[in-house]
């Protein structure tokens, strides 16, 4: 399996597109919230015109009000991939979510039971101190996990401090216990990063891009579908915003310039996550970029991947 990693707005899919040409491979998705339907502008879906006939898989596979997990998405890539191996087929994973990828070749930990009581504790110190409180207490005990969960994704907060307090060991101690689902897959990862300052620039022109596509009108759509504001998928990047100025917490120029700054946080928190990853190879520039996919055709080949032609 080929897994082309790494920052938001590197080209990770331009990149993925070319390299499944070149190898007849198909494409696995790898974003926690392009797995739902209706969510398609935000999370910046390949639209179906634009990839070129090569397949791709979960993508619009859960609805919105669905919990869909990292263990699930493990299972269903496994799964996915056996049947691309079976098509004499290449699988080419992609996307930007750390923990989605480290569940499939690291593999999750059960965890303990739920704990109601705890749970209403954090979350009232959640509505108290806001949620941001919540992010400052586990990167006290837990800075791993920090790094990675958005300072105010309070689910996965209260879900990690919970663990944290329940079991008295980091979430991130427990990853470390587990086992790869593709034991027998041979993974060649690469990760795209690029310079801070184009990272910023390419951001900016992506938000720009999302609301001239109409990313208010696709959330009005989807909570005029009956999807309620609570449905997990609101909970991710750019919908959490728009969604907090159409109940008029901030205006449509101060939530384009957040969603700049969430994005260029993210990119942070994507690059420490993915270089604590074993086995990665990094490259400089976007995806789209002729050289990169050139220096990344070098690496499969001293892998033993071999192009179609």
């Amino acid at each position: 399996m080929v897994a082309v990693l790494g920052q938001t707005a590197s080209g990770k899919s331009a990149l993925a597109l070319a390299l499944a040409e070149r190898y007849g491979g198909e494409i696995i998705n790898c974003d926690s919230t392009a797995v739902y339907r209706g969510f398609d502008i935000g999370t910046d879906k390949v639209p179906i015109e634009a990839r070129q006939g090569i397949p791709h898989h979960l993508i619009d596979i859960a609805d919105p009000s669905e919990v869909y997990t990292a263990a699930d998405f493990a299972r269903d890539v496994a799964a996915t991939m056996r049947d691309i191996h079976a098509r004499g087929r290449l699988p080419i994973l992609v996307g930007g979510t750390g923990l989605y990828y480290r569940a499939l070749t690291r593999g999750l930990f059960p965890g303990p039971a739920a704990n109601s009581a705890l749970r209403a504790r954090l979350d009232r110190i959640a509505d108290r101190r806001g949620v941001e409180r919540l992010h400052r207490l586990l990167g006290r005990v837990d800075a791993t996990s920090a790094a990675r969960i958005m300072p105010r994704d309070r689910k996965r907060l209260v879900r990690a401090l919970e663990v944290y307090i329940t079991t008295r060991r980091p979430l991130s101690d427990h990853f470390s216990d587990t086992q790869s689902l593709i034991p027998d897959v041979d993974v060649v990862a690469v990760a795209l990063q690029l310079p801070r300052e184009l990272t910023a620039e390419r951001v900016a022109r992506r938000v720009e891009e999302q609301f001239t596509r109409g990313i208010v009108d696709e959330v009005l759509g989807l909570l005029a579908s009956g999807v309620p504001e609570q449905a997990r998928p609101f909970g991710g990047l750019v919908y959490r915003q728009v969604i907090e100025m159409l109940r008029g917490v901030r205006g449509e120029a101060e939530t384009r310039a957040l969603i700049v700054q969430e994005n260029r946080r993210y990119a942070r928190r994507q690059l420490i996550w993915f270089r604590k990853e074993p086995n990665l190879v990094w490259f400089d520039g976007p995806g789209e970029r002729l050289e990169t996919l050139q220096r990344v055709e070098a690496v499969l080949a001293d892998r033993g991947v071999r192009p179609l032609l």
